[in-house]
């Protein structure tokens, strides 16, 4: 059966990059298609690459790709938003209680009114439900939590929920296709994850709120920002000899800007010779303005000591909910 399914996906992915390879041949659907195949090429020479997301990615489902391309091996580390860390597995456990909005931008105060008072968090035109995604999985890793603080031991984020996942509390829960959570699949390969600003997240609220409440009495239990750069940079020198590590950024925003700092820091501040990123790829709606980061055009970064004057580089200027998947779809093709 598990064959089946891997030939029918194969067989997709073939149809798509088929069809993008046919149709999308001038301005930004040229560059998808030269910023894929460059991705492919990277890896195939052992290059490795991370992904970065940002925005509300996992609300947009973008595991259904995702994770996929983990599975295969097309990601080595990720770098993500606190939210985009939990939403994932929000949706993996309370899918069917989502409400989807199609004409948001409609609504008025009142109607907004209305969502709030059905416990529903609107993240554009998808509503999270408060008790059966947000609640369920506060209940699950407020267990680990409180197991890890009173042994006096410390995780960072993302191993907390992988800690959740592996535990089995979730699969009576689940109500999408296994196969679809990049979460659970990141988990199964235990992938790196770097997840700046956690802080800012539902989960890093709720963190604090126990603290506060003292249910957690160390609030050290969850390691920080600066240790997850830490732990970036002890990972990235031991994987960019070589081909080195691409980065392929979805979105702007922290999950992007803290991780491609790791080189500079490495090369500048602690001063120690450093390959720099191998590959660049952005997708963003943000257009270029004074001081805007996520707007800027790639080669900004070489005068920051990040990317190389012949590092490949592209920023595809689109919506990354369309973008994103079809770049998989290429580099997941045969």
């Amino acid at each position: 059966m598990l064959d089946q399914q891997n030939r029918t996906k194969s067989k997709y992915f073939n149809e798509v990059a088929s069809f993008i390879q046919q149709h999308f041949r001038h301005f930004n659907a040229a560059t998808l298609i030269d910023a894929a195949k460059a991705y492919k090429s990277h890896l195939a020479a052992g290059g490795k690459m991370m992904v970065t997301l940002a925005g509300a990615m996992s609300t947009a489902e973008l595991g259904l790709s995702l994770a996929e391309m983990i599975r295969r091996g097309k990601v080595s580390i990720i770098t993500c938003t606190g939210a985009n860390l939990e939403e994932d597995i929000f949706n993996l456990v309370a899918h069917n209680h989502y409400v989807r909005v199609p004409k948001y931008r409609e609504l008025t105060p009142s109607e907004e009114q209305k969502l709030l008072a059905r416990h529903l968090n609107r993240v554009t035109d998808t509503c999270i439900p408060e008790g059966e995604a947000i609640r369920r999985i506060e209940n699950a890793v407020l267990e680990e939590w409180s197991s890890a603080d009173k042994k006096g031991e410390r995780f960072f984020p993302h191993e907390f929920l992988y800690r959740v996942i592996r535990s089995g509390a979730l699969q009576k829960h689940h109500q999408i296709d296994p196969g679809d959570s990049w979460m659970l699949a990141a988990a199964e390969k235990n992938l790196p994850i770097i997840v700046p600003g956690w802080e800012d997240s539902t989960l890093g609220n709720i963190f604090a709120a126990h603290c506060i409440k003292g249910d957690i009495k160390n609030v050290h239990t969850v390691r920080t920002g600066i240790e997850y750069m830490m732990y970036l940079a002890d990972w990235y020198q031991k994987n960019a000899d070589g081909k080195g590590v691409g980065f392929f950024q979805i979105g702007g925003g922290i999950a992007g800007d803290f991780p491609i700092c790791v080189v500079p820091m490495l090369e500048q501040d602690l001063r120690q010779k450093t390959p720099l990123w191998a590959y660049f790829c952005q997708i963003s709606d943000s257009t270029t303005s004074y001081g805007s980061y996520s707007g800027a055009v790639p080669n900004e970064k070489i005068t920051w000591g990040k990317l190389g004057a012949d590092t490949p580089k592209f920023i595809i200027e689109s919506d990354a909910t369309i973008v994103a998947p079809l770049v998989f779809a290429y580099v997941l093709a045969d």
